[in-house]
């Protein structure tokens, strides 16, 4: 099984537990079970089994940090603590996996591959970013997390701002809507009209979900390149035991394989080495490692160990079900390119 096979059946139970894991563990349990996990499982889906640590921050933002602010009082221990707490519990997921929740985990993030490979077999034009366009794209999910996830919520808990700004992230996030729909419910498709406000915020995520859907199928993950979850995981990402290594070799930099191969058109994988190779819109899934055609250039590290590193004849045994970019062989677009075909 390749590692792509592997990661394929992580994401599928990971989809299931985050979108329908309630049915199995009950609906009291899948409510504890996680506040905080380090990535998109909605808290609007009412048969998940897990929550998106964005949810308890913007509450806790508007209810604990701004109304206690707005009151007079001080920031002291007890206001913070249920912040703190759910950081805590945050980093004690992210220990164990890092930003692999973005690339094995997040439903949002399996839903957009997924698409992408049906885009592929029904031959959708590949569309790709530049690396330079991607690096200068990635100022976005810093500025959505300072700002729907952290500032408009506590802005709103100091009265500055309506009420309906209280979790604005949740309001326009794809995820809330992807979620609901694969368990049947329409409601998060609803429109809320108590205030202008309510309506404007529903209709950016109904517009923001048809584009992300839709751009999947020719953009590969198009929501992580802007995604504030993935600021939050990257804030973070030297304290996870899971990462991507890579030793400097005198081919690098010339093939670029692992740059086609990267879904987020990552540009430092192929000139750089060492951890500095894999930045902060890296959701170490591990494609690079795959598609690099030398021995043990790139690896994939728990801890001191390595579970998997890249190696000559896996890469040719890896061609035979498709190019990097994800195009199965045999079918039109998927032949290799003039890099491929030297190596």
């Amino acid at each position: 099984m390749t590692l792509t096979a592997w990661r394929t059946l992580v994401q599928g139970l990971m989809l299931a537990l985050t979108v329908w894991g309630a049915v199995i563990v009950g609906h009291y349990s899948a409510e504890k079970l996680s506040r905080a996990l380090p990535a998109l499982a909605c808290a609007h889906d009412r048969q998940n089994g897990a929550y998106c640590v964005l949810v308890p921050l913007q509450h806790q933002m508007h209810h604990r940090v701004g109304e206690s602010l707005t009151q007079g009082l001080q920031l002291t221990a007890d206001t913070l603590l249920a912040p703190l707490l759910t950081l805590a519990a945050f980093l004690t997921f992210y220990l164990v996996l890092g930003k692999a929740f973005c690339g094995w985990v997040c439903p949002l993030g399996t839903v957009q591959e997924w698409l992408h490979r049906l885009g592929r077999r029904l031959g959708a034009p590949l569309q790709r970013l530049a690396p330079e366009r991607a690096r200068r794209l990635r100022w976005v999910k810093w500025a959505v997390l300072l700002t729907l996830v952290l500032g408009l919520p506590l802005v709103s808990g100091l009265g500055l701002l309506p009420h309906d700004f209280r979790d604005p992230f949740c309001q326009v996030c794809p995820s809330r809507i992807v979620s609901s729909l694969l368990t049947g419910d329409t409601t998060q498709l609803a429109l809320r009209h108590d205030s202008v406000w309510a309506t404007a915020l529903g209709l950016a995520g109904n517009v923001l979900t048809g584009l992300v859907l839709v751009a999947a199928l020719a953009w590969r993950q198009p929501f992580c390149r802007v995604c504030p979850l993935l600021a939050l995981n990257a804030a973070f990402q030297r304290l996870g035991l899971m990462r991507l290594d890579k030793r400097a070799h005198d081919r690098c930099g010339r093939c670029g394989i692992c740059v086609r191969a990267c879904p987020m058109d990552i540009g430092e994988i192929a000139s750089r080495h060492g951890r500095a190779a894999f930045v902060e819109d890296c959701t170490l899934c591990g494609r690079c490692a795959e598609f690099c055609p030398d021995d043990d250039v790139i690896r994939l590290r728990w801890g001191p160990w390595t579970w998997f590193r890249s190696a000559r004849a896996y890469y040719r045994r890896r061609l035979r079900a498709g190019s990097p970019d994800g195009t199965p062989r045999g079918q039109r677009g998927g032949r290799r390119d003039a890099g491929e075909a030297r190596t």
